[in-house]
């Protein structure tokens, strides 16, 4: 396997399996617990981002903060879905049925993954995204579902970034639910609990 990662079977009937990506400087344990509070009884997957910066683990590049190298993430991207498409071999779970639940950093990979591997994810929970880079063409997202979860008091990604995403992946088709939380670059109660009515 090429990411470091933790694989949790399903205890449930559910049938779907979260793919949990971390944010800058964390690790394949830090969403486990918000994944097991998301959807309970799902299959988790959760790898470790694979680059190293300044001693923190991400998913891919940056020049510096919010300039991305746009080659790696697109690379990045082609290597997480590849990763998810040998996990559900070797660990016989539905690869069509792929939830990504990704928080900053881990949520621009899973957005990435969806724009250059769209049949790798079919819902995805993006908290704090951002763009990160536009494929051309554009990908056809018609069926995928994506909860944007942004914070009005984000002083790391501003509001017209995550607009944009959102925008992006409408045109590509997607059907996408925008959420803006009162808060900056962290997670508050109401946006988890949010998530899992979205899910559920």
């Amino acid at each position: 396997m090429s990411y470091v990662h933790v694989w949790e079977p399903p205890t449930g009937e559910d049938g779907r399996t979260l793919l949990l990506l971390h944010g800058t400087g964390a690790d394949e344990h830090d969403l486990l617990p918000l994944g097991r509070a998301l959807l309970p009884g799902a299959g988790i997957l959760s790898p470790r981002g694979d680059v190293d910066e300044g001693g923190s683990n991400r998913f891919f590049r940056r020049f510096a903060e919010g300039v991305f190298d746009l080659g790696d993430v697109a690379f990045r991207a082609e290597r997480l879905g590849d990763f998810v498409a040998d996990c559900a071999h070797q660990y016989a779970f539905d690869p069509h049925r792929v939830v990504a639940v990704g928080f900053s950093n881990g949520a621009n990979i899973a957005a990435a993954t969806l724009f250059v591997r769209p049949h790798a994810i079919a819902e995805a929970v993006l908290f704090r995204a951002q763009v990160t880079f536009v494929p051309d063409p554009l990908p056809d997202l018609t069926g995928k579902r994506v909860l944007l979860a942004s914070g009005r008091a984000d002083t790391l990604i501003p509001t017209h970034e995550a607009s944009e995403l959102a925008a992006i992946l409408r045109q590509c088709g997607a059907e996408v639910d925008h959420a803006w939380a009162d808060s900056g670059h962290r997670l508050t109660e109401d946006e988890v609990d949010l998530a899992r009515d979205w899910l559920d």
